[in-house]
């Protein structure tokens, strides 16, 4: 192989176009790739950093995934919450319908006072409805009553302590089953006395003349034996009072009997309908009144009567109990992803690359416990018929329905806190992702503007130094002429 020898001139303009192609190439191929590193060998520092830079990005951008299903994973619970709670509103405005209702059944009796008469008592019975399955029965007449006799007054005069205990001796009374004995020694007092008496039915007074009266408040007869009585001067009561006379109740006093009876107060409501006896069924089941005759009147005999039950308010039962169910249901369908906030799932969410930074969402109930939202986690029960009988058991559900809302309105509140946490970490992993990208893009873009105008420059030196080249081959070849 012959050796050629380069002129310098030759040689110089040779690098230099060398050269610039090799700086052509180079810009080209980061306006191609947008890049001024490319690898390690064009920066290692800044590729290395800015590739760390982009790893954390990703990192944090896989992170945004499950921030994402997070928040509509509360969004579904916070749907349910709303839907129950309107649900909860639903069933107080059907309590409140139910309480307002008074349309409640009644009957008017004629009152038979020659049937019933006085020879024997005759009842008036109330069962079923609200009354229950045990009968309360109040009398529609009095009967003749013989003559009981009321006191017996002792003839001792005992008008002090000192007195009594100058007396000695006990003294036993019987009336019936009760009996009381009280023995009178030195340290015997009246009080003494008056207690042990009261204590078994039996009242002790002194008359205007220091005489002390012993007596009977029912005017049931009784007997006085033992050395007390006889130092006393008791003995057994004879004394009787007058007798009573047999009648048939009057209708304002059966209403007022049947109205002032605690077994039927709120159950059975009696009134006076222009003689009549009006009977008011204060239930949502029928009542069975007992004492009626075929004829429709009140004659105490075995004869029954039915009054109907209030059907508005047991409709209005069917209807709370229907709004009840459909809340269980709105609970179980408030899902996403598999995960159900209200039936007490457990939602975690990682927010940094490292796992150090968490949130776990779940519902709790007012001690921090972890519960979930159903009817027998909010107290709300099945109601019965009978339960919208009374105002008073209505305005109970009433005030549980209303604790309800406030556990329901609590929760919810806890969940738009979480949400708002999830949110806020999101935006900021948003503007973090951001960050660390255009930290990574600083350190290894490419200025286009700058590597245009660049590989513009490098074009004109490359025609250039083809020029000079030219040139100087042309000064080399001079030498020709010579020949």
């Amino acid at each position: 192989m012959v050796d050629v020898n380069l002129s310098k001139a030759v040689r110089s303009n040779l690098l230099s176009l060398q050269s610039t192609a090799a700086s052509m190439a180079k810009t080209q191929e980061r306006l191609a790739t947008g890049l001024k590193v490319n690898s390690a060998l064009d920066n290692p520092t800044n590729f290395f950093t800015a590739s760390s830079l982009n790893s954390r990005a990703s990192d944090m951008a896989s992170l945004l995934d499950s921030m994402s299903n997070g928040i509509k994973t509360i969004e579904a619970a916070d749907n349910g919450l709303s839907s129950i709670t309107k649900t909860v509103e639903s069933m107080q405005s059907t309590l409140r319908q139910a309480r307002q209702d008074k349309s409640f059944k009644t009957s008017s009796y004629t009152v038979d006072a020659a049937t019933i008469g006085t020879a024997s008592v005759k009842t008036l019975s109330f069962e079923d409805g609200a009354v229950g399955t045990t009968a309360v029965s109040v009398d529609l007449n009095t009967i003749n009553a013989a003559a009981t006799p009321a006191t017996s007054t002792g003839t001792v005069a005992v008008a002090n302590d000192a007195a009594l205990q100058a007396l000695s001796g006990p003294i036993t009374l019987t009336a019936g089953t009760d009996t009381v004995t009280y023995t009178i020694d030195g340290t015997s007092t009246i009080s003494d006395l008056e207690t042990a008496l009261s204590a078994s039915g039996f009242t002790a007074a002194f008359d205007g003349s220091d005489n002390l009266v012993i007596s009977r408040a029912d005017g049931v007869n009784f007997t006085a034996a033992g050395a007390g009585a006889t130092a006393l001067g008791v003995a057994s009561s004879t004394d009787g009072v007058a007798a009573v006379t047999g009648a048939v109740k009057t209708t304002d006093a059966l209403v007022q009997e049947i109205n002032s009876n605690t077994s039927l107060a709120g159950k059975v409501r009696a009134s006076n309908d222009s003689g009549k006896l009006r009977i008011e069924n204060l239930s949502t089941e029928d009542l069975t009144v007992t004492g009626v005759g075929t004829d429709g009147e009140v004659d105490g005999t075995t004869g029954e009567a039915t009054i109907g039950g209030n059907d508005v308010r047991k409709n209005l039962a069917k209807q709370f109990n229907d709004l009840r169910d459909q809340l269980d249901k709105f609970a179980d369908d408030a899902s996403f992803n598999g995960i159900n906030l209200l039936r007490g799932d457990k939602l975690k969410l990682t927010f940094n690359e490292t796992g150090t930074s968490t949130i776990d969402i779940q519902a709790k109930d007012s001690d921090g416990a972890a519960t979930s939202v159903n009817n027998s986690t909010l107290g709300i029960t099945t109601a019965a018929d009978s339960d919208f009988d009374s105002d008073a058991s209505i305005d109970a559900r009433l005030s549980t329905l209303s604790d309800a809302l406030g556990s329901l309105r609590s929760q919810s509140s806890s969940f738009g806190s979480n949400l708002s946490i999830v949110q806020n970490r999101q935006d900021f992993t948003k503007n973090m992702i951001n960050t660390l990208e255009t930290g990574a893009a600083n350190l290894t873009l490419a200025d286009t503007n700058e590597e245009a105008a660049n590989l513009l420059a490098l074009q004109t030196r490359q025609q250039l130094s083809s020029t000079a080249l030219s040139m100087a081959s042309q000064a080399d070849q001079a030498v020709l002429r010579l020949f």
